[in-house]
């Protein structure tokens, strides 16, 4: 009986030391399973943050980006402006500078021509046709000198014109006199003295006519 309780005992003390051992290591087991869970969810919690972050600077470099190129292109259209503004002034300028003297040329032409018309030689034939073999050395250079101021005048865009039979208009035509005209309206220009220079729309000198009444 002895060694049967004694075996019983020893048995007993055996199962009691494997289901203690068993717990310890369940108890062991537990902690360790937490951690590593605890640890997984730091790691997808960074990684989230992570990625936010990453996003957040994009979207940052977007916008700025969109904002340097918005100043950049301000920029540029600043710059086209400022240009075509200053070769609009550039050109104006030298068309100034240019007109600024064609009123003494005119006035050289004007005198020009009127030694030519006191020699029998018409303004259309001084520029058309050659230097008279007949006509002196003198004459020569003065129909000479027509054709060089002409010739500058032209290089210039500046040209004459002769509105007789046209409409009398104030911003072409300067009115010397006015004569009645058989068989003609009034307001027309019936005789141009003196006729007018122009450059493109700007008149240099209005034409000096006598309109009919």
């Amino acid at each position: 009986m002895s060694d049967e309780r004694e075996q019983r005992a020893e048995g007993l003390t055996e199962d009691q030391m494997a289901g203690a051992a068993s717990g310890t290591e369940g108890a062991a087991a537990t902690p360790t399973g937490q951690a590593a869970a605890g640890e997984q969810a730091d790691t997808d919690q960074s990684e989230a943050a992570v990625e936010h972050d990453i996003e957040d600077l994009v979207n940052q470099a977007r916008v700025e980006r969109d904002e340097y190129l918005d100043l950049a292109q301000r920029t540029k259209a600043d710059f086209d402006n400022y240009r075509r503004r200053m070769t609009a002034e550039t050109a104006a300028a030298s068309s100034r500078g240019r007109l600024e003297v064609v009123p003494g040329l005119i006035e050289a032409l004007d005198n020009l021509e009127r030694v030519l018309e006191s020699e029998g030689i018409t303004t259309a034939a001084a520029l058309d046709g050659g230097l008279p073999d007949e006509a002196p050395i003198s004459l020569q250079g003065v129909i000479v000198a027509y054709r060089d101021v002409h010739s500058t005048l032209r290089r210039i865009d500046v040209e004459a014109y002769d509105p007789a039979g046209e409409s009398f208009d104030p911003n072409l035509h300067e009115a010397l006199q006015a004569i009645p005209a058989a068989d003609v309206e009034s307001g027309v220009v019936v005789e141009v003295m003196q006729r007018g220079y122009r450059s493109g729309d700007r008149v240099i000198r209005p034409a000096r006519v006598i309109v009919s009444q």
